[in-house]
């Protein structure tokens, strides 16, 4: 097994702190580079919104591509982000009132998973499921999750959780977690391509990553996942072993490299202090 990739946060020249990253390329199915554990296991939490989102685009032909991006999105509340979950929710028809997401800053609409919310309740609508609890493991709409999951990424092994938001996150082995995510394709894909900043939003990792490699999507999750996948068939897991969300970037660019690919978007990131000093930086060691 190959080192896991090592990033390391110096203050001055002294290093402060280390966190270890596994990450995964796989092809085809078949794994083509790797870096620690291809199987670590971990929970998929926002990295798998593009795949709950697929159910509801089949059932819908009447969303379009806003809709089913901010469907994906772990959105900032921005006022465009914003736009298109009330968009979503006009078309499911629900309301603000349905979203079972819990408040942010006293509004379930700034939540950053209101536009995945929407779309689940857009699924409801469509397959005449009743949309009270439509977030519990039991319902079938988060059944129908569990089983998208199981089928992109060809086991029938998920274990789950319950995420942030109060509805059902998966945990795979990142090799899993890379095929499932080289599933997401069709209008999904092509919802994402063309709207990446409702993704996320302007410096975010997943949403850089898609402006800099046309063609790519990427999703990010909660304690540091990033999730990726080329047109020509290349997905990427990757995944910071302690959930330190600043590790992804300059491991990114690392992993990137070792593929042959131009990672120097994602390099190592400046450590500052209150003063807007630049006092050290995180990089792979």
């Amino acid at each position: 097994m190959a080192e896991p990739i090592r990033v390391t946060v110096l203050r001055g020249e002294t290093a402060e702190s280390e966190h270890r990253v596994h990450a995964v390329a796989v092809r085809d199915g078949q794994v083509v580079a790797s870096a620690g554990d291809p199987d670590f296991v971990t929970f998929m939490r926002s990295a798998a919104k593009p795949i709950q989102a697929m159910p509801v685009a089949r059932a819908r032909e009447d969303l379009d591509d806003r809709d089913l991006a901010i469907a994906s999105a772990s959105h900032l509340a921005d006022d465009d982000q914003l736009a298109a979950v009330r968009a979503l929710l006009a078309k499911a028809p629900a309301t603000e009132d349905d979203l079972e997401c819990g408040p942010f800053e006293g509004s379930t609409l700034k939540h950053n998973c209101s536009g995945k919310h929407a779309g689940m309740l857009a699924l409801c609508r469509a397959e005449g499921w009743p949309i009270e609890g439509y977030r519990l493991a039991d319902h079938p709409c988060q059944q129908a999750g569990v089983a998208e999951v199981a089928r992109l990424a060809g086991t029938e092994e998920v274990l789950t959780g319950i995420d942030g938001c109060g509805v059902v996150t998966f945990a795979l082995p990142l090799t899993r977690i890379a095929i499932a995510f080289a599933g997401v394709d069709g209008r999904v894909a092509d919802a994402m391509r063309a709207h990446p900043v409702l993704i996320r939003g302007p410096r975010a990792i997943d949403t850089v990553l898609m402006q800099a490699f046309p063609g790519w999507i990427s999703k990010g999750g909660a304690e540091a996942l990033l999730c990726a996948a080329s047109p020509e068939g290349l997905s990427l897991a990757l995944k910071v072993e302690d959930g330190a969300q600043r590790a992804l970037r300059p491991a990114l660019g690392a992993f990137l490299d070792e593929l042959g690919l131009d990672g120097a978007l994602f390099g190592p990131t400046p450590v500052g202090n209150s003063h807007d000093e630049l006092v050290g930086e995180v990089r792979v060691s």
